[in-house]
């Protein structure tokens, strides 16, 4: 059926498949008479004849300025994502359905929609399982609207935590990275399947191809200086991942790989993507890429050498309309354009877009207490433990009165992360309104005042806070940083920030130079230490900060990442032992700016790791984190089978409180030629013991997982390696063959 409507379209037609021009916003107008399609949105179907994919038409932010009274509540959302629809069935020759895609890094980044704890928070939770769940939740929100496309950040790997966009990753290792990425796949496109999708469910974009997380300097879409073992080894495996679990689009990087932007890098795009790692979906552009590489090659010859390398749909760019002009004049053949607009075709008719005239209404399984529920777990779940000096939990039997300060408490957009929509208030949780909660539960008072802004003091805001410390048992006080966007932050023509406000450390094109906790929120804390109540910080940041300065001043320390529209009743959860920390360090956390980078999976060789004047090992590392309960793991045990290894063991929870723990495998001395790494992460599994139980325990490691690649860059298995197995204070090494 496919064929036969391609063989009908006109050049024009096929062209108008692959353009994604419009800013989606600016389709519809809300009037006192109700919705309006707009001229800007009928200009571009009258154009084309034809209109493939329309971006961000349901998308609420500062950039789109579509507000709580400008943007499309859920229910207007289905009207006008229908009158597009049916506008373009009566306005086109050959009726061909429009794709709708939406931004959803942690969410949909439209009104009435949950906001999740964003990837940096995510990927502490090592729960794939739990996160697949939230994602139900994105798919099934995005198909009641009408959108059929999730454009998610997941093949992004965090190598350089001065990076505005750390907070899209999920950790600095390919193979967590990819278990959430399998897991994005899972939630939002349901289980692989050559059927299509369900009525609730919506294809996922992963983005962004490729090794974007490794841009120098950490400066927002530089260059990429690396070669291609690298390459293949640290940032291709998330997007095979993804493969494997049938994602079918992803977004090219804004960067280059040695040289070759990947937009027009046909050995990335087409010889790596679909021939090595065996991708059969479309490729998307990022928002204006092409624009860049037009303003060198000019329009025509930027069309033809991107869409001839193998990206499939633009976006936003004023690249892809000179498609029909680089056919006519011979610089691209019509038949590879007529491949990707099959491309195109096939992900509609997977979302069964022609056997309908309009969607079914989908299945809605979650209610709005099911989603509090599991956005409030993942949330507890991401949170990592570093520091306990025996203050946590908070108990009603050891304290009576909390001091809660920080810039943080009471503005809920300062714990959502960049890319958030506008939202409701009323369905938020700050920090403050769950501490309250919580407190008054256990009959705890409660006090609290800012302290000082992100990064900038308030007159007189310190004393006031160490006076109420004073009058205090305990000072529980938040650090860190923000990517609350507002009206004075300046956009570049693809959304990213050109200048945040005074309040935004962190997001797209928000790079810093020092990862330091800003100096107001320093000279908060030692102020605060002077009191000489005991302090608990929580660390609400989108990025690993220096945290090493803090440790001296405070007696423990929590880190929450950006934990989500319900973050703060998770930390008051995990603050006052309703939950028990369970989460640990995926991306290491530098004690000075000079040690930059901090991985933990560097290549085995010796070298003088030690700077002159400082450490050059970090104090916290991928893996870490403490928990309110002790465990003992023993009978672990290492065998071999047909599919890989499969390691056992048993963990007993010794101490006091119910938790989890996180079991890590790693592969360590797995070559004699190429330097292997220092150790690489191949399995893990987080398990949930009552406390004075024991709970047995199976980690799955798939051949695949020890292999790498040879000189010649072949792909090949382990032969003689060691499996590590470790947890917080326990590690043995087993040998190994295979």
């Amino acid at each position: 059926m496919l064929k036969e409507l391609l063989s009908q379209m006109t050049l024009k037609e096929k062209v108008g498949q692959l353009n994604q021009r419009l800013y989606g916003w600016q389709a519809y107008e809300k009037t006192a008479e109700g919705m309006i399609l707009t001229d800007y949105f009928k200009d571009e179907v009258k154009r084309w004849d034809s209109l493939g994919v329309i971006y961000g038409l349901f998308r609420s932010d500062p950039w789109s300025q579509k507000n709580l009274e400008t943007g499309l509540s859920k229910e207007e959302a289905k009207i006008v994502s229908q009158m597009i629809q049916d506008y373009v069935k009566e306005h086109t020759r050959l009726k061909i359905p429009v794709l709708l895609t939406e931004e959803c890094p942690h969410g949909h980044q439209g009104l009435d929609s949950l906001t999740t704890p964003t990837n940096y928070s995510v990927g502490a939770s090592w729960n794939p399982n739990l996160y697949q769940a939230a994602q139900a939740i994105v798919a099934e929100e995005l198909r009641e609207k009408g959108a059929h496309v999730g454009l998610i950040s997941t093949l992004d790997l965090c190598r350089d935590p001065r990076w505005g966009r750390t907070e899209e990753c999920f950790s600095e290792d390919p193979h967590l990275a990819g278990a959430f990425t399998t897991a994005a796949v899972k939630g939002l496109q349901g289980e692989r399947s050559e059927r299509g999708l369900a009525s609730n469910k919506v294809l996922a974009t992963l983005k962004h191809f490729a090794a974007q997380g490794s841009i120098m300097g950490g400066h927002n879409a530089a260059p990429v200086e690396i070669g291609e073992r690298e390459l293949k080894e640290i940032h291709l495996p998330m997007m095979q991942a993804g493969i494997d679990a049938g994602a079918l689009l992803c977004m090219a990087a804004y960067n280059d790989i040695d040289g070759v932007p990947c937009h027009i890098n046909e050995r990335l795009l087409t010889t790596i993507l679909r021939e090595e790692m065996g991708f059969e979906g479309a490729v998307m552009s990022d928002g204006c890429a092409l624009d860049g590489v037009a303003r060198v090659l000019g329009g025509p010859q930027t069309a033809a050498l991107a869409l001839q390398s193998g990206l499939d749909i633009s976006l936003w760019d004023n690249v892809y309309p000179y498609l029909e002009e680089a056919v006519l004049e011979g610089l691209l053949d019509e038949a590879q354009l007529d491949q990707a607009v099959y491309r195109v075709l096939r992900l509609k008719e997977k979302l069964g877009l022609f056997a309908q005239e309009v969607d079914n209404d989908p299945i809605i399984a979650t209610t709005e207490e099911e989603k509090i529920a599991i956005n409030t777990k993942l949330a507890e779940e991401a949170a990592v433990l570093l520091k306990n000096e025996g203050i946590l939990p908070l108990t009603a039997n050891t304290i009576s009165k909390v001091a809660l300060i920080g810039p943080h408490i009471h503005n809920v957009y300062h714990q959502l992360g960049d890319y958030t929509p506008y939202k409701n208030l009323t369905t938020c949780i700050t920090i403050a309104q769950g501490l309250k909660n919580v407190a008054m539960s256990q009959q705890v008072a409660l006090t609290d005042t800012q302290g000082s802004l992100i990064s900038s003091p308030i007159p007189g805001a310190i004393e006031e806070a160490c006076e109420l410390a004073k009058q205090s048992d305990v000072v529980v006080l938040t650090l860190g940083g923000s990517s609350a966007r507002d009206f004075s932050t300046e956009f570049d023509a693809n959304g990213a920030a050109l200048s945040g406000s005074n309040e935004m450390t962190s997001g797209e094109n928000i790079d810093l130079a020092d990862l330091a906790i800003p100096t107001p929120q320093m000279d908060l804390l030692k102020a605060l230490h002077a009191v000489g109540k005991p302090i608990v910080a929580v660390v609400v940041a989108g990025r690993p900060h220096l945290l090493k300065d803090c440790l001296p001043y405070v007696d423990a320390l929590l880190v929450s990442g950006y934990p989500g529209q319900h973050g703060g009743q998770a930390i008051a959860n995990l603050l006052f032992g309703l939950s028990n920390p369970s989460g640990k360090l995926a991306i290491s956390i530098p004690d000075e700016n000079g040690q930059l980078p901090v991985y933990y999976n560097y290549r085995d060789t010796p070298f003088k790791q030690d700077y002159l004047d400082i450490s050059g090992r970090p104090t916290f590392t991928f893996g870490e984190g403490l928990s309110y309960t002790n465990f003992d793991i023993h009978e672990t045990k290492v065998k071999q089978t047909s599919e890989g290894f499969v390691v056992t063991g048993k963990l007993t929870n010794t101490g006091e409180y119910a938790g989890a723990q996180v079991i890590q495998v790693y592969a360590k001395k797995y070559s004699n030629d190429v330097l292997p790494r220092v150790k690489k992460l191949c399995g893990f599994t987080k398990v949930f013991v009552e406390k004075g139980q024991t709970h047995p325990f199976t980690i799955q490691i798939a051949a695949k997982e020890l292999s790498d690649f040879d000189l010649e860059l072949k792909p090949r298995r382990f032969k003689d390696f060691q499996l590590q197995v470790e947890t917080t204070n326990y590690s043995e090494t087993f040998s190994c063959s295979q």
